[in-house]
């Protein structure tokens, strides 16, 4: 009966596409540009990669644009990632760019999962592995039943390298320093809190801090701003996609050692 296929279908391909998953080269949290263009990189170089949102539509704030204007900006300095992408753009002053963000957010996610990369929506990641003093994986549950307050225990999966890809509430940083009293790669040893917005140091400082924050935990994209207390840049998106790509570059090298 074809009822019953449909469902067999879903729930045997499911649980195989997670079965695969529990064990990671690099598990990325959050689904912004940043960790999708992190996540197509890393899959191209043939690296095991999963991303987990916890929203039912990956994309984070890019889907709209500034102010639900579904335009967004680029700088020349990532039109290459664009390119990259194969999205539609518009030259419009002084080295910028315009694209339509419902159609460069749908890019970043098809190439990122064509590239080998697997996608899990509504997962929200509630804690670390914290193995050696090392970030050693996820701890991983559906959204619903962290926001519905439901006492249902996660399930782990272990990775090499973990991406704290959450945006501004850099949660994976903040789990990792305060529950296990250890200092992040920050002046202050911890998350020190985004600055307000400028948009040209903070496009060059969000790259910046683009790095590893602690032993197995890397920061890209809103998060790094967050945690290393640089300025927040606005709707252009040029430094996000820069440092997704420069968090994939690094952790490509790690492994290739």
């Amino acid at each position: 009966m074809i009822e019953k296929q449909v469902s067999r279908g879903i729930i045997r391909t499911y649980f195989d596409k997670l079965d695969k998953c529990l064990e990671l080269d690099v598990a990325i949290v959050g689904g912004g540009p940043s960790g999708i263009v992190a996540a197509y990189y890393m899959a191209k170089a043939g690296l095991r990669v999963a991303l987990f949102d916890r929203k039912l539509s990956p994309g984070g704030g890019m889907w709209g644009g500034a102010m639900m204007f579904n335009q967004l900006v680029i700088q020349q300095e990532a039109l290459g990632i664009i390119q990259d992408f194969g999205i539609n753009y518009e030259p419009y002053e002084d080295g910028l760019f315009t694209a339509d963000s419902v159609e460069s957010t749908s890019a970043l996610l098809y190439h990122a999962v064509h590239a080998g990369a697997t996608i899990f929506n509504c997962y929200s990641v509630e804690d670390v592995v914290f193995k050696d003093n090392v970030v050693s994986g996820v701890v991983v549950n559906w959204t619903p039943v962290l926001r519905e307050g439901l006492h249902v225990d996660p399930l782990n999966i272990m990775a090499r390298f973990v991406v704290d890809g959450t945006g501004h509430d850099s949660e994976m940083c903040r789990v990792v320093a305060s529950k296990n009293g250890i200092r992040l790669s920050t002046d202050t040893g911890d998350v020190i809190g985004e600055r307000s917005l400028d948009v040209a140091e903070g496009e060059r400082q969000v790259v910046e801090a683009t790095k590893e924050i602690y032993p197995g935990l890397y920061v890209c994209g809103m998060a790094s701003s967050a945690v290393g207390g640089t300025p927040r840049m606005g709707p252009i998106f040029g430094g996000m996609l820069l440092s997704g790509k420069k968090v994939a570059e690094m952790i490509i090298e790690r492994v290739g050692k």
